[in-house]
């Protein structure tokens, strides 16, 4: 039976994974992507390249991978957040998760890894993971900074984005639109409101992605995070969020100290 055609409720189907690509001039590092989900071991997917009307050969790159399950969409857009809401409209699956051109999935199982977590799980409303940073040369450069809980929720994120966006697949019916008032951190408003409507979310036992470490968000970091209090002070109160960014100076003061 096609994926597509299955009934979401049934355990006994596994899921399909709907993976959006939001591209512009990305040809230089988009292969990597490409390749990381064409050797997934995990038939069941469809990858969305969102694609804002690049003058580059991200075309040509896309066409070079000959992977059935890619489906290439090109317009102009209003941003990344705009292409993301696209990407959104266009997925067909039951879970939806967001890889960005240069990163990819740390395994070539880790697709066949997260749905049989989804199944085992009566299809939980987010499977989340660690992310590892990697560079151009898919070295390692180390773990983010911030961990992925054993146990996450709601006010998980009070605390900071403690999931990486592309290591956060969301159940897609309570994954809503990303709000594009939000230039840099529209991703970390866009989990908050799927973690409210989450009843449980199972941690994945793995690296799930490998990220790489540079991007709009880290180009335009301190106004990534400007948006990000506001955000925080919206779901988790003015006084609280204050209060936690003492926490989070003094986390960052000692960071660079403290051993490995």
């Amino acid at each position: 039976m096609d994926a597509r055609q299955k009934d979401a409720t049934d355990t006994a189907c596994p899921p399909l994974i709907s993976i959006i690509t939001v591209t512009y001039n990305a040809a230089e590092n988009l292969a990597h992507t490409l390749q990381s989900v064409a050797g997934q071991t995990f038939p069941h997917y469809e990858h969305i390249i969102m694609d804002g009307a690049s003058t580059d050969d991200t075309p040509e790159v896309v066409a070079r991978c000959q992977n059935p399950n890619i489906r290439f969409i090109s317009a102009a857009d209003k941003g990344i957040y705009d292409a993301m809401n696209k990407g959104l409209a266009e997925a067909t699956g039951d879970y939806v998760v967001f890889i960005n051109a240069g990163d990819t999935f740390h395994s070539n199982k880790t697709l066949s890894e997260v749905a049989e977590l989804i199944m085992d799980n009566d299809f939980p409303g987010v499977v989340y993971g660690q992310t590892d940073l990697v560079d151009k040369n898919r070295k390692r450069v180390g773990g983010r900074h911030l961990t992925a809980p054993d146990q996450l929720t709601y006010h998980s994120f009070a605390d900071g984005m403690l999931v990486c966006h592309q290591a956060f697949i969301a159940l897609r019916r309570i994954a809503g639109d990303y709000d594009t008032r939000y230039r840099f951190s529209a991703d970390y408003d866009w989990c908050i409101r799927i973690l409210q409507h989450s009843r449980h979310n199972i941690l994945f036992p793995d690296v799930m992605v490998d990220y790489l470490n540079e991007g709009a968000t880290t180009r335009n970091h301190g106004k990534s995070l400007c948006e990000r209090f506001r955000i925080m002070s919206y779901y988790y109160g003015f006084i609280p969020t204050c209060l936690r960014h003492f926490k989070f100076l003094w986390r960052a003061i000692r960071r660079p100290y403290v051993k490995s």
